[in-house]
C-alpha cells in the first residue's frame, strides 16, 4: 500500500474542516462530539480533543469534520489533525471502545414522535430527506436527522459542521422548509431542535 492521502475540504463554517481519508469511517448513521467528555467513547475523537484547540468533532459515512475553539489557526492545528488521522487509518484503530454501548446507539432517543394519522406524510418527508437534504448537508461536513412530525411542522436535528453555522438556521428555513413544502404541502414549518 502507498503513503495514505487524506484530502482536506473547506465547510462553509470557516472554522470546521472536513478531513476525507478515502474509506469509510461510519457504517451506519453519523456521530457528533461536542465536548472532551463526548469524546471519551472514542479514541480518535479523544485525541482530536487532547489538541486543546479542537471544539468539536463529526464522524460522517466518509469524512471526519473538526471545528477549531475561538482564537485556533487552522494553518496550525492542520498538520497536528492530519498526524492524528493517519495515525488512526493506517493502524485500522476501532473508531469506538469496544466496551461502550456508544457504536451501536446511532440516533438519540429523543423523537419528537409522530402521530400514527400522518404516517403516510411522514414517510415521504424521510424519504426526501434521505434523497435530497442528507446528501447535500454531507457536501458540507455535516448531517440533519429527522425528529418528528406533529400539527405541520417537521422537527429536524442538525449535526456536525451545519450545527453551528450561521448560515444554518437560514439553510434550514428557506431550503430544506420550501423543498418539503413543494413535495408534501401538509408541511407548514420545519423547526431546529
Amino acid at each position: 500500500m502507498g503513503p495514505m492521502l487524506i484530502q482536506t475540504e473547506t465547510t462553509p463554517n470557516p472554522a470546521t474542516l472536513k478531513f476525507l481519508p478515502g474509506q469509510k469511517v461510519m457504517d451506519a448513521g453519523t456521530r457528533d462530539f461536542a465536548t472532551p467528555e463526548d469524546a471519551e467513547v472514542s479514541p480518535l475523537a479523544e485525541a482530536l480533543f487532547s489538541l486543546g484547540d479542537v471544539e468539536g468533532v463529526f464522524f460522517g459515512r466518509d469524512f471526519i469534520s473538526v471545528t477549531a475553539g475561538p482564537g485556533a489557526e487552522w494553518r496550525d492545528l492542520k498538520p497536528q489533525v492530519l498526524g492524528i488521522l493517519l495515525d488512526h487509518f493506517s493502524s485500522a484503530a476501532p473508531l469506538f471502545r469496544a466496551a461502550t454501548a456508544a457504536g451501536i446507539t446511532v440516533d438519540s432517543p429523543e423523537d419528537f414522535g409522530d402521530d400514527p394519522a400522518d404516517a403516510e406524510i411522514v414517510e415521504q418527508i424521510r424519504e426526501l430527506i434521505e434523497t435530497r437534504v442528507r446528501p447535500a448537508v454531507a457536501q458540507d461536513g455535516g448531517d440533519i436527522v429527522y425528529r418528528g412530525f406533529r400539527g405541520g411542522t417537521v422537527f429536524l436535528a442538525m449535526h456536525g459542521a451545519c450545527s453551528g453555522c450561521p448560515s444554518s438556521t437560514m439553510t434550514l428555513k428557506s431550503g430544506i422548509e420550501s423543498l418539503l413544502k413543494h413535495y408534501v404541502p401538509e408541511v407548514e414549518t420545519v423547526e431546529a431542535v
